[in-house]
């Protein structure tokens, strides 16, 4: 089990022999040594004697100064020794010689040794990290950079020189890492996470994380989302500035909540080995190139480290086989055909691509190729288009760099031959073993794969086949047609002559004719039937067959199909049955439309003639709807009361149809005789609405009514939901003003407001319903603005002007018009 070590301080380390020692011990007794400090700004302080507790904690940081401060020294001697090993092979010296040459170019330029060895190393070396420390020396020379060159390359060095001195000690190793080259960039605490084949990461190295966190996170099954996986999942450095925040947690995040990440895949050879991951203790500032790529580099240390370590948990299954040849052992033992696959590196130490080593006894090439043309040939050179996006050599790489295994159904592979490409479809399984990988495909057998589509198809559309041998009486049925007969798998098939005895009696004229069609005439036929089977279930089967015959024209055998056609039969007349419905239903709406525009042409004739009154000429159009669907419910009414006064009224009952057409009429006659009474316009719209509301059934209406006195030329009026007269008075119009006054039938008391206006000579009020102006695109308002200008254009007698009103009418609602004129005389 992997323990985790006593948290102690770390000095910070810009060069050789340079520390800080950063104790977090809390002093009892002794004053703090700020304290003891004389300052001349300040009062000062007696002098304390300390005491024995403040000496001993007092000789434990010192001690533990000295600890730290050589353990650094010994890194930094760690780094010279290897540039003076470089040096002797070199200079053919001895290791004397090479020391005092390493002195002479220390004076000489101006570095320190530590320096000096790490310039050295850098330029004899040529890797990552001599890449990056050069790019900074470039970077020095042109922009100055925030810290030294130099400094750069001897923190990478130290740190690499500490790891190297730890052996196999991963622990040890983060530790180097962390002092060397990650505390001066402000991080806190590194970890180093090994990835295993099935996903999962393990702990292996660590340092700078509280006491009993690292035991928590020694192990992270698979599917666990984490910074570390994150950045092994897209195989790139990930930043996170505040990973409770922005991302999935990890290690510490609770010590650390807004603390900034850093994580990089660690790999070599175009292998992922695991992943480092930094942490700092406060938000994380977006980092410059120069430090991304310096810690790629310390990444790039961590993978030889865990490639060589052993495992992080001696208690986790070692996952990795030992050998390639147990590799292909395994593969030989397969049924399906398998392929072993081994990296092959670049000049650079990437991966250029996989060599075939084994192809299993089984292998099956998609372009048809023995597997001995494709063993030992490199995967590129013996399938080029698996090196499209996303293809199947993306694939192994990514299996290889993370070690999580990868499988799909119905993968398609292309094989170039002779310069076509041919496709296959297979199922794929990619796995890595060790530094191996095994690649398993299944290519699809088309036989096969028709078969099983064709007893789907069968299943689905509920077809049953069956053969039957005429000469030896051999019936051969298929699971579906038993199913369709109601009769176990291996029961006794029924012959075609015998299955007269299986249908209902009225189907058997159909069922002769299709037997004499096949058995006599040896034609194809087909017949529709009601199949009675054992279990009292009657079916409806459609059977369709076609002789076969021999060498000799001879009848040898029928072949053909049941097919359940039940649903389709039962779905056949319930269609019927809804048309039959349909048509009832259409002929009796024809038939209420056509009652209802009797009534209404009864009452309201589309052309009647105009009516004169004492001092008034009246004059109407009505105008029906153009669809005798829409049948309304408009009407108009002039009449001379006993009392000498002339009732003038329009109204209009919501809706279209039979219903509309008989409110009208009760509305319209209810008004007439209620006018007798000799009551106002108010009072009669007032009755009028009781009638709606109480005798009516379930109508609603608006209306105008008007009384004209032809002795004194005054018009009372009131109005009930419905838009106002308008008045043309010397050829100016002017609609009469909105007065309250609610639609009829809407509640069952209301009181109306009623108005006078007294009419001149020559006037002419408009009286008209919503037909005439509504709109779907425009307020009332609008519409009522575009007809008040509309009357202002006219000119001629009254019939002309009404004819230009119901000509001009923009409405777009398809409903009856009712306009009445009345001019005075």
């Amino acid at each position: 089990m992997t323990t985790a070590p006593q948290t102690r301080d770390r000095p910070s380390q810009q060069g050789a022999g340079n520390t800080v020692s950063t104790p977090d011990t809390q002093w009892h007794g002794d004053p703090a040594p700020e304290a003891l400090t004389a300052d001349p700004c300040r009062p000062a302080i007696p002098h304390q004697a300390p005491t024995p507790l403040g000496r001993l904690v007092a000789t434990v940081e010192r001690l533990r100064g000295e600890v730290l401060a050589a353990h650094a020294a010994a890194d930094g001697r760690a780094l010279v020794e290897l540039a003076k090993g470089i040096l002797v092979g070199q200079l053919s010296c001895t290791p004397a010689a090479a020391a005092r040459q390493l002195d002479r170019l220390s004076r000489e330029t101006g570095l320190s040794t530590l320096d000096l060895a790490a310039d050295i190393v850098n330029q004899a070396v040529g890797d990552h990290v001599s890449e990056v420390a050069a790019e900074c020396v470039e970077r020095t020379g042109t922009t100055g950079p925030a810290e030294p060159s130099t400094g750069v390359a001897v923190r990478l060095r130290t740190a690499e020189s500490g790891m190297l001195a730890a052996a196999d000690d991963l622990e040890a190793m983060a530790e180097s890492l962390l002092t060397h080259a990650l505390e001066p960039l402000g991080a806190v605490a590194v970890a180093m996470w090994t990835a295993a084949p099935d996903g999962s990461l393990a702990l292996a190295g660590y340092a700078g994380f509280p006491p009993g966190e690292p035991p928590r996170w020694r192990h992270v099954p698979p599917g666990v989302s984490t910074v570390a996986r994150l950045a092994l999942r897209e195989r790139r450095l990930v930043t996170l500035a505040r990973p409770q925040r922005e991302g999935p947690p990890s290690i510490a995040h609770l010590h650390w909540p807004d603390g900034g990440r850093m994580a990089v895949p660690a790999g070599t050879g175009g292998r992922i080995h695991g992943v480092l991951e930094i942490c700092w203790p406060g938000p994380l500032a977006p980092q410059p190139p120069r430090i991304e790529r310096q810690i790629e580099a310390l990444a790039e240390l961590c993978a030889r480290a865990m490639d060589t370590a052993p495992a992080a948990d001696p208690d986790l299954p070692e996952p990795l086989l030992p050998d390639v040849s147990e590799l292909i052992d395994l593969a030989e033992g397969l049924h399906d055909p398998a392929v072993v696959l081994t990296p092959v590196p670049d000049s650079g130490g990437g991966l250029a691509d996989f060599r075939i080593r084994h192809a299993s006894s089984r292998f099956v090439d998609p372009a048809g190729r023995p597997r001995a043309d494709v063993d030992g040939a490199l995967l590129l050179e013996a399938y080029p288009t698996a090196a499209g996006e996303n293809g199947l050599f993306d694939i192994i790489e990514r299996v290889h760099a993370t070690g999580e295994p990868f499988r799909a159904e119905r993968m398609s592979l292309t094989a170039l031959v002779d310069q076509i490409p041919l496709t296959s479809v297979a199922d794929i399984s990619v796995s890595r073993h060790g530094s191996a990988v095994l690649l398993i495909w299944r290519i699809e057998d088309e036989t096969a794969r028709l078969a099983d589509l064709l007893q789907h198809a069968q299943r689905l559309s509920r077809i049953g086949g069956f053969e039957e041998n005429l000469l030896n009486g051999e019936i051969t049925w298929n699971a579906q047609l038993y199913a369709l007969h109601g009769l176990p798998v291996g029961a006794p098939p029924v012959p075609l002559r015998e299955l007269p005895g299986y249908t209902h009696p009225d189907d058997s004229e159909a069922l002769a004719r299709f037997l004499r069609a096949v058995l006599r005439h040896r034609r194809p036929a087909s017949v529709d039937l009601r199949l009675r089977r054992s279990d009292g279930i009657t079916r409806h089967i459609r059977v369709v067959a076609e002789p076969v015959l021999d060498a000799d024209r001879r009848l040898h055998a029928v072949r053909g199909a049941y097919q359940d056609i039940s649903a389709q039969h039962w779905t056949e007349v319930a269609l019927a049955a809804t048309r039959d419905q349909l048509a009832h239903t259409a002929a009796e709406s024809a038939e209420r439309n056509r009652l209802a525009l009797q009534l209404q042409h009864a009452i309201m004739p589309p052309t009647p003639p105009a009516v004169e009154a004492p001092g008034l000429r009246v004059a109407v159009r009505y105008r029906p709807a153009e669809s005798e669907s829409l049948v309304g419910g408009d009407w108009y009414d002039t009449v001379v009361l006993p009392s000498g006064l002339i009732m003038l009224s329009v109204g209009d009952v919501a809706g279209h149809g039979i219903e509309a057409a008989t409110g009208m009429v009760v509305l319209r006659n209810a008004l007439r005789g209620l006018a007798v009474t000799g009551a106002g316009p108010a009072q009669l719209l007032s009755w009028l609405n009781t009638v709606t509301h109480h005798l009516a059934k379930h109508v609603t209406a608006t209306a105008v009514c008007g009384l004209f006195d032809p002795r004194t030329r005054v018009m009372r009026w009131a109005r009930a939901g419905h838009l106002p007269p308008v008045l043309v008075r010397g050829g100016e119009p002017e609609a009469f003003p909105l007065i309250e006054g609610l639609l009829l039938g809407a509640l069952p008391d209301v009181t109306y407001v009623e108005r006078e206006v007294r009419l001149e000579p020559d006037d002419t009020l408009l009286m008209f319903t919503d037909g005439l102006v509504e709109r779907r695109d425009s307020s009332v308002e609008e519409s009522l603005a575009h007809l008040v200008g509309a009357a202002a254009a006219g000119a001629g007698d009254l019939d002309h002007r009404l004819d230009r009103l119901l000509a001009g009418s923009r409405s777009d609602t398809d409903d009856d018009t009712c306009v009445i004129g009345i001019q005075v005389g």
